[in-house]
């Protein structure tokens, strides 16, 4: 009779330890929203809603995409500082939030939250219309250095907009580069023959490009894409200029540690998800996981440099 009171003292124990367990692994939220700075059809938003159908079921949660316009993206960046840090918001970070943060005054920086993970480097493409006369980049900079040409960039504080800039510099032309809040109204503006190049991600072109409408010219990545190969650089065209957009987020100040935690296996667990993998490969991005420690240290880095850039470059005081 003893021992069966031992063995049932023990089995309500191990039950007891297992939904403990089964709660401390349960998400604090049932809803977690996603802000991004990006209109709808743009990089960031069409890279979300894709990472969402992975991210959502990992974490047990239903995920919503909140597109927050205004302000470069400042908007959205005082829509994540004055959430509350309980695991239900986060903002998805490109370079762009340190661009608005530093070429404008913002109420809330890019120091007024908290970076969480990093997941990709995503690839930035110099594009044009099918039927435009410009076959190559250099094409592009011959129109630009005889006529002045018009090149378009998704916004005034974007890393695409200060690529743009770099290689007017680097070519030694005055093409006007024209911002805009999104890519999507970008691509338009670039197919109806407004401007004659834009700059975008694969994910955003991937439609267009298949259709025929859009034809690619360089990429500003470091190599080559192996989607693209006959795609050639920027760099190997004869100008120094590579840029580097990582995509990653970022959580309200103060998020409690097991939250980053779970985001941390939960990020992982998605980039090595067999389709997913898939997917993300056909877009040309490359998977470059930064825990919350060493992502903490990559954008105050980052933050440092591209202030550093702007300054020497008398784009900021």
């Amino acid at each position: 009779m003893m021992s069966l009171v031992i063995r049932n003292i023990v089995t309500a124990g191990i039950l007891f330890i297992l939904s403990l367990s089964a709660v401390a692994q349960s998400y604090p939220v049932n809803t977690v929203t996603i802000i991004t700075h990006s209109s709808p059809g743009g990089g960031s938003d069409v890279f979300l809603r894709e990472l969402s159908r992975y991210l959502a079921p990992e974490l047990g949660v239903d995920m919503v995409v909140k597109n927050v316009s205004g302000g470069s993206g400042a908007t959205a960046i005082a829509e994540l500082a004055t959430s509350p840090a309980d695991g239900s918001t986060f903002y998805a970070t490109t370079p762009t939030f340190i661009y608005t943060s530093l070429m404008s005054d913002p109420e809330y920086s890019y120091q007024d939250v908290e970076p969480l993970v990093n997941m990709f480097t995503d690839p930035e493409l110099i594009y044009t219309a099918a039927n435009s006369p410009y076959r190559s980049l250099k094409d592009v900079i011959d129109k630009a250095r005889n006529s002045r040409g018009r090149w378009g960039a998704a916004n005034p504080a974007s890393l695409e907009r200060q690529a743009l800039e770099q290689l007017k510099s680097a070519t030694g032309v005055s093409a006007a580069v024209v911002s805009h809040e999104g890519g999507g109204d970008l691509m338009i503006n670039v197919l109806n023959g407004t401007l004659d190049i834009g700059v975008g991600e694969a994910q955003e072109l991937g439609s267009q490009l298949e259709a025929g409408k859009l034809r690619l010219l360089a990429t500003f990545s470091d190599r080559r894409l192996a989607q693209y190969p006959d795609v050639p650089t920027v760099h190997e065209l004869g100008y120094n200029v590579i840029v580097r957009k990582f995509r990653g987020f970022a959580a309200p100040k103060g998020l409690p540690a097991h939250i980053v935690s779970r985001w941390e296996r939960a990020i992982q667990n998605v980039l090595n998800h067999p389709e997913y993998q898939a997917a993300y490969t056909a877009d040309n991005l490359r998977a470059d996981f930064l825990n919350n420690a060493d992502y903490k240290k990559f954008i105050a880095q980052f933050g440092t440099e591209t202030e550093e850039y702007l300054r020497s470059t008398g784009v900021i005081e």
